[in-house]
């Protein structure tokens, strides 16, 4: 069994599975705007709003704090019944500085920017400038001591999102005379110790093609890299100094979301914000971030091999996979099903929750999808906390022309068979919705040798004892005209989870709605099927 690592908890103490999604950027500013994100989580079956907090807002004067803006979403938040991450928006949002303080952009001789390699200061505020820290560090400080002075007993805000995006966009690294001085300065010890220790890796393997020095300045030990390398490192350090200094005030789990760097051409400052937590410098962050619960990728990649390239990149033994925000494109209503039983993600969220809604306050067509995938996943949120980690949970994700994926399981064969023909005819009843040409996907859960749940759309499990062939194929045993009666079922039911995690059965099937299988749609709640020898 695989240790999950669940660092969001309930109010009673218990774990719990994020499942949400993100505002837009504006929607912190009044209540109105936000108020729209609150009704578009609960139309997704979601439980969690992230939602940024602007340093400019809550400190419009150097020292004076005004938290109106976030009390009222807590407010919000506890009237609809759902919990908070804050985004902190300040240093850094999307790799420049525009949610900063006004009386911050307007002094560039105090809060220095990142100077590029032209010697033009671009808008970006440099992380090697101990005064842009140090204002930051009392603004969160200050933020996080507001919120354990007002929420720890209810505990609406369960996280809070270190900066948006961190890195610099326009340059590699700083070339300031401050930036400049830590890139000739030698290499941290702690790094070229964990680089000597290890065996593979992006940065081990950058160590190496430069010929592995036990020391040297960036440029000597990493190469053409070095200004990567030593831009992450410096925003590690000074997020971690924050985060340090946040728990201290009140002890919140605290993460940092990533610009990917899979995109375009790779480069770092043109194709994703340099310094960030990608994934060719993921190591340092690791090593530089020990106060940061997580490195949490921003999804927009919309094929499965790249996406699951992804999910194993983040989904580390030191490092719990939570998808704070992911492209509310039609493939994340099928890939996000491989990030919970494949990779383990405690959390899930799609970004822009407000667009679900058109222009009639109905659900948007073409995001239908989505909300079909959550209300599913929300379903069975019983199971994930339960079984993540095991062998116990499988993906049912139908890939473009497939019409059946096969899987291993206890004592017998699953078949996931996507709807066609008679199968599709007999795959529903007049009380659910017909799945029609919907792409299947889903969760199957054992229990235990013969007992499933099962949620999704779009597919039928079918299940086969695995039996010696002559058994399996033995005329008096088995219906060769219908296969997938060689399961013998005790029962199949409809029905959902109770507060305390009890199934209570909300309808029994008979046997002619589980002949060739059970099937799922997205408002059939969890199905359980009984089974025996």
């Amino acid at each position: 069994m695989t240790h999950v690592n669940r660092i969001f908890i309930e109010r009673d103490g218990s774990p719990l599975f994020v499942l949400g999604a993100q505002s837009r950027n504006s929607s912190g500013y009044n209540d109105a705007e936000s108020d729209a994100a609150f009704r578009a989580v609960k139309a997704l079956h979601g439980n969690t709003l992230e939602i940024p907090v602007y340093w400019g807002q809550v400190e419009p004067e150097e020292g004076r704090f005004d938290f109106t803006a976030v009390d009222a979403l807590i407010a919000s938040a506890r009237r609809h019944g759902l919990r908070l991450v804050l985004l902190w928006f300040a240093t850094w949002k999307n790799g420049d500085m525009d949610y900063a303080p006004d009386w911050v952009k307007r002094a560039p001789e105090r809060f220095k920017r990142v100077v590029s390699p032209t010697g033009w200061a671009i808008w970006v505020l440099s992380s090697h400038c101990r005064a842009n820290w140090e204002a930051d560090r009392r603004a969160y400080v200050t933020l996080c001591q507001h919120l354990k002075d007002h929420d720890q007993d209810q505990r609406t805000v369960i996280a809070v999102q270190i900066e948006n995006e961190p890195g610099i966009l326009g340059s590699d690294r700083d070339y300031g005379p401050e930036g400049q001085a830590d890139y000739e300065a030698p290499v941290p010890d702690a790094l070229i110790a964990i680089l000597q220790a290890a065996v593979q890796g992006p940065v081990y393997d950058l160590w190496q093609a430069t010929g592995a020095h036990a020391a040297g300045n960036w440029s000597e030990v990493f190469g053409q890299a070095g200004g990567e390398l030593m831009t992450a490192w410096s925003i590690a350090t000074y997020i971690d100094g924050l985060a340090e200094a946040g728990k201290a005030a009140y002890d919140l789990p605290m993460y940092v979301n990533v610009w990917l760097g899979e995109n375009g051409w790779a480069i770092p400052g043109e194709s994703y914000p340099s310094g960030g937590p990608v994934s060719k410098v993921l190591d340092i962050y690791k090593t530089f971030t020990p106060h940061v619960d997580l490195i949490a990728p921003d999804i927009y990649i919309a094929d499965s091999r790249g996406y699951e390239a992804i999910l194993a990149t983040y989904a580390r033994d030191d490092n719990a996979l939570f998808v704070p925000e992911s492209a509310p494109g039609r493939s994340n209503a099928w890939l996000l099903f491989r990030a919970l039983a494949d990779y383990n993600a405690i959390g899930y969220a799609f970004f822009a929750v407000e667009h679900i809604f058109d222009a009639d306050g109905a659900i948007h067509p073409d995001l239908q999808p989505i909300v079909d995938s959550m209300r599913c996943t929300s379903a069975a949120i019983p199971l994930l906390l339960k079984y993540q980690g095991t062998d116990q949970i499988h993906a049912v994700v139908q890939e473009e022309d497939l019409a059946a994926q096969r899987m291993k399981l206890e004592g017998y064969t699953g078949m996931a068979e996507f709807h066609s023909g008679l199968r599709d005819f007999a795959a529903s009843d007049w009380r659910h919705l017909r799945s029609g040409a919907t792409r299947g996907r889903g969760l199957v859960f054992q229990a235990a040798r013969h007992e499933f749940y099962v949620v999704g759309a779009g597919f039928r499990l079918a299940l086969r004892p695995d039996e010696a062939p002559e058994r399996a194929l033995d005329p008096t045993l088995t219906n060769h005209a219908l296969l997938t009666r060689q399961a013998h079922y005790i029962s199949v039911d409809e029905g959902h989870f109770d507060a305390d995690g009890e199934f209570i059965v909300d309808r029994r099937r008979n046997g002619d709605e589980f002949d060739l299988g059970i099937w799922v749609s997205a408002d059939t709640g969890v199905v359980r099927a009984v089974l025996c020898d």
